[in-house]
């Protein structure tokens, strides 16, 4: 998968396995940095549960350079 097949989604949340597939890294790298050091990470990350999901709009904007910062919310 692509940033541009993620651009082209109808979902409003990525699964780890998806962004890393576009950033080239390991999924529970990202799931493991989303509980323990979000900010780390570099876009924001919202943890339901025991799951780690990646609002779409804001990685594909954090990744064409048109954003900066990271929150994490806990649903």
């Amino acid at each position: 998968m692509s940033l541009d097949d993620l651009k082209r989604l109808d979902r409003e949340f990525l699964t780890p396995a998806q962004v890393a597939e576009v950033l080239g890294c390991d999924p529970q790298g990202i799931r493991v940095w989303a509980r323990q050091r979000p900010e780390g990470l570099g876009f924001p990350v919202c943890l339901v549960g025991s799951r780690v999901k990646i609002p779409r709009r804001a990685f594909v904007a954090w990744m064409e350079g048109k954003s900066s910062g990271t929150q994490a919310q806990a649903l």
